[in-house]
């Protein structure tokens, strides 16, 4: 077996290092001293940055300009951006222009991928449902509109990212029992109103309430599970930016253990710290195995129920997401304790590390969710069935 990442994918990994290599983790105001959000908007000279180096069209078609990589190199791109906290919708925009290229109509793929790829069209997603803890699909209703050719939505989605500055919010909703759509939704439509939320890391999120929205047909994803394979993408999209966040915190932590000295001796060469480093370090190879699981299995063809007992894509992206909420945790409390008073000090980045970490540890369900969601799988798959 061959576990080494093709020519195109590391090609990405170098491009999105260099676009990512200028970028301050501390650009913006502390969210430990700020009230509200950190900044109105997201980095938009990185956004145009990504677009010129053509990694926002990454994992867009030729046919729509891009460079037909797949989920392996979205996620490579995100463990980059993690790295260093960059500010940008990179995975919601991806994430929906992937689904639609996959799900949507020709029409919707010709008129909107050309534009996510040159950065002109930024897209966010509401993928909480109204509080959190339910389907997202569960808290926007869809109707055929009485009046036109399209649709109506009513609903909420909560912690919607950058929901005032997205041209289209994804919304998932329900037409029926077990029938759930993806609607795109413009931000300036009728019916459309936001209330001002702050995520954990500080960034501007909003609440967004849809009030009898109407919409066109073809802004409307009708394809049989295309919500499902959006929401585990953006759930494996999380996933890598753990594990980026994570790698880096380590990298920190090793870097201050190895100059910080106590009775004359770097404090990494002390038993205790070696092996609270060495957890972690093996936390983050767990994560990694079971990311690159997840991205592969949702490649066309790989993740459907095989008949030699394969379990669906949604068990590796349940997996994944288990490490993920548990691991990158675990990497940032040892780094708190082994940098001692420095990693609460507000003029050192760990504290916006540690933010950001608790916001992706419970981004689109913490681990014990994902453990719920293996569990019934497991019950619906038996082994040898």
């Amino acid at each position: 077996m061959d576990f080494t990442f093709t020519e195109e994918q590391r090609a990405a990994v170098d491009a999105a290092r260099s676009i990512f290599a200028g970028v301050a983790p501390d650009g913006v105001p502390s969210p430990a001293l700020t009230p509200g959000a950190v900044a109105e908007d997201f980095d938009r000279p990185l956004w145009a940055r990504l677009a010129k180096a053509d990694l926002l069209s990454l994992v867009l078609s030729p046919e729509h300009g891009g460079a037909g990589l797949d989920a392996v190199a979205l996620c490579l791109v995100l463990r980059e951006s993690a790295a260093v906290l960059a500010r940008v919708p990179l995975l919601e925009t991806c994430a929906v222009a992937m689904a639609v290229e996959r799900h949507g109509a020709e029409e919707l793929s010709a008129g909107l991928l050309p534009r996510v790829g040159s950065g002109e069209l930024v897209i966010t997603v509401g993928a909480n449902g109204r509080t959190g803890h339910e389907a997202a699909e569960l808290a926007v209703t869809a109707r055929p509109d009485a009046r036109t050719d399209g649709w109506v939505l009513d609903g909420v989605q909560t912690g919607v990212a950058w929901a005032r500055s997205a041209d289209l919010i994804a919304v998932p909703a329900h037409r029926g029992p077990g029938r759930a759509v993806l609607a795109l939704v413009p931000g300036d439509r009728a019916g459309v109103s936001f209330a001002d939320q702050v995520s954990t890391s500080g960034e501007r999120y909003a609440e967004v309430r849809l009030d009898s929205v109407r919409i066109a047909r073809h802004e409307l994803v009708d394809d049989e599970g295309a919500w499902e394979w959006l929401r585990l993408l953006l759930t494996t999209g999380t996933c890598a930016r753990a594990l980026g966040l994570g790698e880096r915190v380590l990298a920190m932590t090793s870097e201050y253990t190895g100059e910080r000295k106590q009775f004359g001796f770097p404090v990494a060469t002390f038993q205790a710290v070696a092996v609270q480093t060495a957890d972690r370090y093996i936390d983050l190879r767990a994560m990694a195995a079971t990311l690159w699981q997840a991205a592969w299995r949702l490649t066309p063809g790989r993740g459907e129920a095989g008949a030699d007992g394969a379990l669906p894509a949604a068990a590796d992206v349940a997996v994944a997401k288990i490490w993920a909420s548990d691991g990158v945790r675990r990497v940032v409390q040892t780094a708190q304790h082994l940098h001692g008073g420095l990693g609460a000090d507000t003029d050192y980045p760990l504290h916006r590390y540690h933010a950001w970490a608790k916001q992706l540890e419970l981004s689109l369900g913490p681990a014990a969710a994902h453990e719920e969601a293996l569990g019934d799988l497991l019950a619906a798959h038996p082994p040898g069935e």
